[in-house]
């Protein structure tokens, strides 16, 4: 209740004032100040907010543009905002930079979300060849017999058919088991060798697609933020979102084994303390969450 009335209160007289009065000592608007007095994910966190809690139609609709459409929102933001660029040089690329993140951000999300509601069809060639070439780049020296066959599980599917595996997160799942498994050949063989100690075992694959989860629901909910405004200094791709993935793959596999689980029975146990620890880190402004190998 009290939070509630705080909210109110800050939102609709607080912050206005504030603003004004800081305007007339500084003499400048609150982005500006912004830009004077922060750097990296803070920078672009907070100009978010600001853009976002302004009464200002043309300042609130900012955070939803597309990227063809940035250059033209800074200028009319500058407009708005009587920023003369000739006083202010840097103004047009601060702004040009977060809000490349910040509607960059939204984009990728959408773009997640789009290939992981596709899912696995085994009658699609492309997703076949895929599904081969994840066996090719983790059993190099090893034939697959037929496509349906018990072998799936020496790479940790549950099935003979590993198609049944990617119901949760769609085609999504194999895309960044094959994207690990290609630009980290050294550690994904050393990781899927780990996977089949006799006591700390677990499922390889089940494991990267639960994974693939955890990263999902991570930008989803925003915690990412942080992380890709500092990770990323223009517009967030898939490609930071599978390097993300990747981090998560290796650090998972380094947090299991020195955790030391009982059994695998207790799997969802721990993945919730790693998801917890993974959580705690990407709460730091100053966050970059990079495989280092």
């Amino acid at each position: 209740m009290f939070l509630s009335l705080w909210e109110f209160f800050y939102g609709h007289f607080f912050r206005f004032w504030m603003k004004w009065l800081l305007r007339q000592m500084t003499g400048k608007c609150e982005l500006q100040r912004i830009f004077d007095t922060y750097v990296g994910a803070q920078r672009t966190h907070r100009i978010e907010n600001s853009l976002t809690y302004s009464k200002n139609k043309i300042l609130q609709n900012a955070t939803q543009v597309v990227e063809s459409e940035v250059d033209k929102c800074v200028e009319d933001i500058m407009k708005e905002k009587n920023i003369n660029p000739e006083k202010d040089t840097s103004f047009k690329i601060c702004m040009k930079s977060c809000l490349l993140q910040i509607t960059g951000y939204k984009q990728l999300y959408l773009d997640v979300e789009n290939v992981r509601k596709r899912p696995y069809d085994s009658d699609n060639e492309q997703h076949e060849k895929l599904l081969l070439k994840l066996w090719n780049l983790l059993m190099p020296t090893v034939k697959l017999t037929a496509r349906i066959s018990k072998q799936w599980a020496d790479i940790g599917f549950q099935g003979d058919d590993p198609k049944t595996d990617f119901r949760g997160m769609g085609i999504l799942g194999l895309i960044n088991l094959v994207y690990f498994s290609e630009n980290y050949t050294r550690e994904a063989h050393q990781i899927l060798s780990r996977s089949n100690h006799p006591k700390l075992g677990y499922s390889y694959a089940i494991v990267g697609i639960n994974l693939t989860e955890m990263a999902y629901s991570l930008l989803k909910n925003k915690a990412l933020k942080f992380h890709l405004y500092n990770f990323v200094p223009g517009v967030p791709t898939m490609e930071h979102f599978h390097q993300f993935y990747c981090y998560l793959v290796y650090e998972f596999d380094k947090f299991w084994f020195e955790e030391e689980p009982e059994s695998i029975m207790y799997f969802n146990l721990y993945r919730e303390k790693f998801h917890e620890k993974i959580k705690g880190l990407l709460m730091d402004c100053n966050v970059a969450l990079t495989l280092k190998v």
